[in-house]
């Protein structure tokens, strides 16, 4: 019994030394371990310069805009305008019939030649005492009466030729030759194209940065990326109440007209000098409760003596945002090499492999629909 117990303690005890080495085996290995490193795309940070801005959406308006109408009633005689052209100040959009009006203006010519002849008679004879100045006075009223009536027949003649008030672009024609207009009746819409306005609103806060002069650059999504450039020409003297906003109007150059009327625009104004900051992609952001980071890319000591790549987590102040880029005001430095993409994978001390090989957008000109 007794060589048996002996036994028994001897292979129990090499046992237990054997699962010992064991399991230091496996702790020195899992201390060892070091996970595979995750993608991720990375950017290196250095300064830009930013103007300071102010983003709104606005909407473009005619400098000059009308619906031409009819000013007296009348059967159109000529339309002399096609829908969509531009024209000239001035110029003949529609005759309506003055056949009556110019037959009443022969005759009142008429009147107005006699009444002149019996006034030079009147005179030659005043002249000579024949008449009194009461009967001159008379030759010389019924001349000016002619005259007046001629004058209001050519008038309501002019009236009927309906003219463009300004150069501008024509709309759709709502008239037809032989339609009868009563007065008012709309003809055809007019817009003076170049300049144009753009109306947008800034809240009271922001209206103190706007004025008069500021530097404005608008992009209509529909008519393509470049911007048009302008200058603020307007603030309203009242804030609306139901907004508490300012209501401020540019003046933008327009040659080619595709700035239309009623137009949706961005509108980006220049509200004071440049800024020197570090433009990130927007995606390079972690937000969070309790603080805004990003994270760096940089050489961490391994369990093996040799240094591998990964990243620590930053604190960031952030400015404001253009396009698909966010300005970082403090906490990163020109140099370093941020994270863009992958950031949900990460903490501190965790491996990276970086692959740039597909990038996130990084444009300073994005808009929403281009995310």
């Amino acid at each position: 019994m007794i060589l048996m117990v002996a036994a028994m303690a001897v292979f129990i005890s090499a046992l237990g030394v054997v699962k010992f080495k064991q399991i230091q085996a496996m702790v020195a290995q899992g201390a060892a371990f070091q996970p595979p490193p995750e993608a991720v795309t990375t950017i290196v940070a250095k300064d830009d310069d930013w103007a300071s801005t102010l983003n709104a959406v606005g909407s473009a308006a005619a400098v000059q805009g009308v619906t031409v109408a009819a000013d007296l009633p009348g059967t159109v005689d000529r339309v002399a305008f096609d829908s969509g052209r531009a024209v000239q100040a001035g110029e003949v959009l529609v005759e309506l019939d003055t056949r009556q009006e110019r037959a009443q203006l022969a005759a009142a010519e008429a009147d107005r030649d006699l009444a002149r002849v019996n006034f030079d008679r009147m005179d030659g004879l005043l002249k000579e005492a024949v008449i009194s100045k009461a009967e001159f006075d008379k030759a010389a009223s019924e001349r000016k009466q002619s005259e007046a009536r001629v004058g209001e027949i050519e008038a309501v003649i002019a009236r009927k030729t309906i003219k463009a008030p300004f150069a501008g672009m024509l709309g759709i024609r709502q008239v037809n030759r032989g339609q009868y207009l009563r007065a008012a009746d709309p003809i055809v819409v007019l817009q003076a194209l170049d300049p144009i306005y753009v109306n947008f609103d800034v809240p009271q806060q922001a209206a103190e940065q706007v004025r008069v002069g500021r530097s404005v650059e608008v992009i209509a999504k529909d008519v393509g990326r470049t911007p048009f450039a302008g200058h603020v020409t307007a603030l309203d003297s009242i804030v609306d109440e139901s907004t508490r906003n300012v209501k401020i109007q540019a003046t933008l150059p327009n040659p080619d007209g595709r700035l239309r009327p009623g137009m949706f625009v961005d509108v980006t104004v220049t509200t004071g000098a440049t800024e020197r900051v570090i433009a990130l992609p927007a995606s390079a952001i972690s937000y969070a409760p309790f603080g805004d980071s990003v994270f760096i890319v940089t050489d961490f000591p391994g369990p093996a003596g040799k240094n591998y790549r990964g990243v620590r987590q930053q604190f960031v102040k952030l400015g404001g945002a253009r396009g698909d880029q966010i300005a970082v005001l403090s906490g990163v430095k020109p140099g370093d090499e941020v994270v863009t993409s992958g950031l949900f994978k990460l903490r501190t001390g965790v491996a990276v492999l970086v692959n740039n090989s597909v990038q996130p957008t990084n444009n300073a000109a994005a808009k929403p629909e281009d995310r």
